[in-house]
């Protein structure tokens, strides 16, 4: 809209000043003072100059110094730019007043463009939104339109614009990307990014405090557009281990005529149907907003272990909402899009709050959200393709194209286009409700994670769930969470109160009573896994009240009642199986747990148990190195010895008995040999060590009863067709004839632990199969009769079940680790499966092996060696005393004219066992020379006859 002011002079002169509507009132002051110069006299340019003339002039100057417009009228260039926001909502003010801001400051500095806005308010309907576009574009002739705050109108608005060839830059996207959206709408250009990001953000904040369960609240609108949205934060709790257990969905705001009552209504069904405590608000008006917490505070929805997270469409008009809703918010955590409050920012805030305050004064805050950022971008983004363009802003494709090409960093962020949308994903921050303000947390980084500043990529802070949440940890600063929490984290599940107690279900009868029974007229239940359950309850750092509800039936039905939510918890001797996981949450198994056979001991044959203690390769090698040791003996000693003189056999004769009446250190016969007794000490070593192994095998062998369980005798059970049992009231049951292949009648069931010795002693039964920690509890108290074998089929053990997504399940884990780590839980396990006396001295391992030759190798090797060391210092000897004795019968030759003997034939001689006879006490030739025994060996005067060599 243009405005023309006239001036006439005495020479009937006309000036035509142009200004835009933007310059109204200066142009309405500048009217009214060419009034007032109208009522002037004319009077001749010849005669003295009037001072009312010279004030025209030098207004009609000023003026067109300050428009910056030529003299000459028509050469501006004007854009018209149509904007389809909310008018009456916070966001459409915002982006109203940071449109009219960036249109201003254009105007400002260009001497040659202009921009006009026109808008248009449809008020929140989609068809009145692209009824808007078409008028704005037959009637304003705008060039582009901008604005539209929601996707359903966006896209319609994008119709219009293909029709007539008009670029939308629409301030919203789709949750999820159409891959055809780029084709369909080519004149679409959307300021913002899919909520992908914002998804997986709340999804990693619920798994970093190890929430399972979630409750989802929106408002609903007539087109169900927060679907997409629902559909991303599904996937992304899926992948962090976390689902959505109840959703809330409540009608737009504008068609309830009680909204607090259908509130309320919703919120007790709520309450009802699931223990989630954690809600996740996706979408909701203010005055929905305000109706949902107020009512849930009321509720008890807002307070101890509740959670509250609020998405970024409700977080960016946080600081706008009054004190009331705030108060019911406290503790809220919000998703916010972050911005840089730089310079340029501070500029255009002061600005803003200046021209808000004037404008809307029923508002109670004046600050700029993420939406007047962008709408103050968008004009930016007109403005810089002008430029680029100039004078060829009226093709509408090279002005969409220019638009697409920005690349520049504004209010907002990055601006840069990719297919049609922002190409960088949003930085996310957390904000936490504290009081009457909004509390900065945390930043999400994209393919980042929580991250405690904003440079992480130039090592200055730490980034935390960089693989998309799947790790804990919790936020890095300090959280106000709702209620009162002593410092803790809130669980997010409604947690037990003394009227409203944890039911916990257990059985009342088992096979093994030590594990969990409820004595007779007491209502509590006594055992093992009830004191384990007492004991961590006592070190948990919240109180559960609970109460014990017993049950008789099947532990199957059990599991079926917790899953249905009928029972809070189940406790007892459970087994964790794999498809008992997919309705309920176990703890960390307690024991461990298998399936093991029993079977009754059988006594062994124990004829020929005398040669078990030592397997057939070391008795070979006992007997060689026997044999070695005596030859050893029998060649040092029979020379000079007279007990081993005589004829052969009586030789070996003495030398055997000497070495065998050795084992039993009976030998009385005498020795004279130095090299000898070397060779006796070792082989008495070695004949210590193994007489004292074998006893003790031996002893072992025969004071232990003899068996030989094994589990893989099932198939000759089955083969035979002999009757097992097992537990009545178990899996196992169904165990034995689907996975171990055994006949439905062959099968024996007993639901007490004194049935399975009745049945074997009648012989009713040939095994029967127990859980791992069942069968260590019966042999605690039938060692004397009865052995089980190695558990062959791993279970996942023995826990307590507790309902999916209850956070106990990882609480109770924890504190049964740390039981287990420190030695605690042995305690009551020795309270409890204590052995009888009768077996708590009994041996644990029924099969005592034979001794191998790995065991005695080495005091083998040290005999052998030190036997043949000797024998080869005696052979040594032997050749260095009979060479003088070889020299000084040289000269003494046969009547062959050889000598009468030579060292070859002394040896042989030696090695000759004849006759002992007495010779003089002249000793021979190897006599003297074993006179000469350097070790100091008595002299010997009994020689062999064969070494007296006859000296003719």
């Amino acid at each position: 809209m243009c405005v023309y002011i006239s001036i006439q002079y005495k020479d009937s002169t006309t000036f035509k000043i142009k200004t835009s509507y933007n310059r109204m009132k200066r142009a309405n002051l500048f009217t009214k003072v060419n009034s007032q110069l109208r009522t002037c006299p004319l009077i001749p340019v010849n005669k003295a100059l009037k001072p009312c003339f010279l004030l025209s002039v030098l207004i009609t100057f000023l003026l067109i110094l300050s428009d910056g417009v030529e003299a000459a009228a028509g050469t501006n260039k004007v854009t018209n730019i149509g904007a389809i926001i909310d008018g009456n909502s916070r966001s459409g003010k915002e982006e109203k007043t940071a449109m009219e801001i960036a249109v201003q400051n254009f105007n400002n500095i260009s001497r040659n463009h202009k921009l006009s806005l026109h808008f248009k308010h449809p008020k929140g309907d989609p068809l009145q939104a692209a009824y808007a576009a078409e008028e704005l574009i037959k009637e304003k002739k705008v060039e582009v339109i901008i604005g539209m705050d929601k996707w359903e109108e966006a896209a319609l608005v994008a119709n219009i614009g293909n029709q007539s060839q008009v670029p939308i830059l629409s301030f919203a996207a789709p949750a999820r990307t159409p891959i055809s959206t780029s084709l369909r709408w080519p004149f679409l250009i959307r300021m913002a990014s899919d909520g992908s990001e914002q998804m997986r953000c709340i999804a990693a904040l619920v798994h970093s405090y190890n929430w399972k369960r979630v409750v989802v609240i929106y408002e609903d609108d007539v087109l169900g557009s927060e679907s997409g949205n629902l559909a991303l934060l599904t996937e992304a709790l899926q992948e962090v281990g976390s689902e959505i257990e109840y959703r809330l969905v409540l009608p737009p705001f504008s068609f309830l005529t009680d909204p607090k009552d259908v509130v309320q209504d919703e919120l007790m069904k709520l309450q009802n149907q699931t223990e989630a405590r954690v809600f996740i608000v996706l979408q909701s008006s203010l005055p929905m907003l305000t109706c949902i917490f107020g009512e849930a505070k009321k509720a008890g929805l807002v307070g101890n272990d509740t959670v509250w997270i609020v998405a970024n469409s409700i977080t960016s008009f946080l600081d706008s909402v009054d004190n009331p809703v705030f108060s019911s918010m406290e503790g809220t955590l919000g998703i916010k899009t972050y911005y840089s409050s730089n310079s340029s920012y501070k500029r255009f805030e002061a600005l803003f709050q200046k021209i808000f305050r004037s404008e809307y004064l029923n508002e109670n805050d004046f600050q700029p959200g993420i939406q007047a950022l962008r709408a103050y971008d968008s004009i930016g983004i007109i403005t810089q393709a002008i430029e680029k363009l100039g004078s060829n802003i009226r093709s509408p494709k090279m002005f969409l194209n220019s638009v697409l090409e920005s690349d520049f960093t504004g209010l907002s962020g990055r601006i840069r286009f990719k297919d049609g949308m922002l190409s960088d994903a949003p930085t996310l921050r957390i904000v936490n409700v504290d009081g009457k303000k909004c509390k900065e947390l945390d930043f999400w980084l994209p393919n980042c994670g929580f991250s405690d500043t904003l440079y992480v990529e130039q090592g200055k802070g730490r980034c935390r769930n960089s693989d998309g949440g799947k790790t804990t940890g919790g936020l890095s600063g300090p959280v106000i969470w709702p209620g009162d929490l002593n410092g803790r984290d809130p669980k997010g599940w409604a947690m037990p109160t003394e009227a409203k107690p944890l039911r916990i279900i257990v059985p009342q009868r088992t096979s093994f009573d030590k594990f969990v029974t409820f004595r007779s007229g007491e209502k509590r239940p006594v055992g093992f896994c009830v004191d384990l359950f007492d004991e961590v309850v006592r070190r948990l750092n919240y109180s559960i009240p609970h109460v014990f509800v017993h049950f008789d039936g099947q532990y199957g039905d059990m599991i079926e009642g917790v899953y249905n939510k009928t029972y809070d918890a189940a406790i007892g001797d459970i087994t964790i199986l794999a498809e008992r996981t997919e309705y309920v949450e176990f703890t960390q198994p307690y024991a461990e747990s298998g399936l093991s056979m029993i079977v009754p001991f059988e006594t062994e044959d124990t004829t020929w148990i005398f040669v078990k203690p030592f397997n057939l390769e070391m008795w070979m090698v006992s007997c060689a190195i026997f044999i070695y040791t005596m030859l050893i003996i029998w060649f040092l000693e029979h020379q000079t010895n007279p007990e081993f003189r005589g004829p052969r056999k009586y030789q070996f004769g003495t030398a055997f008995w000497f070495t065998f009446s050795s084992l039993f250190f009976a030998q009385r016969e005498k020795l004279y040999s130095n090299f000898t007794r070397v060779v006796v000490v070792a082989w008495l070593c070695v004949v210590f060590i193994l007489t004292s192994s074998y006893t003790a095998s031996l002893t072992s062998m025969l004071t232990v009863q003899r068996m030989k369980p094994n589990f893989s005798e099932f198939e000759k059970l089955k083969k035979d067709k002999l009757n097992v049992g097992c537990d009545d009231d178990s899996f196992v049951q169904q165990y034995l004839q689907d996975v171990l292949g055994f006949d439905h009648d062959k099968i024996k069931v007993f639901n007490r632990e004194n049935n399975y010795t009745t049945e074997f002693e009648r012989n009713s039964i040939a095994a029967a199969f127990l859980e791992l920690p069942y069968e260590r509890l019966f042999l605690n108290q039938h060692c004397k009769s009865y052995s089980g074998s190695k558990a062959t089929y791993r279970f996942g053990g023995l826990g307590f079940a507790f309902q999916k997504g209850s956070p106990f399940a990882a609480d109770f884990s924890r504190e049964i680790l740390c039981l287990s780590e420190d030695g605690n839980i042995t305690f009551f396990e020795e309270k409890w499966f204590a052995p009888s006396p009768e077996c708590s001295t009994s041996a644990t391992n029924n099969n005592v092996e034979s001794l191998s030759l790995r065991s005695f190798k080495g005091i083998y090797i040290v005999s052998a060696a030190i036997s043949t060391i000797c024998f080869l210092l005696f052979l040594i000897r032997l050749f260095r005393n009979s060479r003088p004795h070889q020299e000084a019968d040289g000269g003494h030759l046969t009547p062959g004219g050889k000598s009468g003997s030579s060292s070859g034939d002394r040896i042989t001689k030696y090695f000759y066992n004849g006759e002992k006879t007495r010779v003089p006490r002249r000793a021979s030739t190897f006599a003297q020379a074993l006179d000469k025994d350097e070790w100091g060996s008595t002299k010997w005067e009994y020689v062999s006859n064969s070494d007296n060599l006859e000296n003719n």
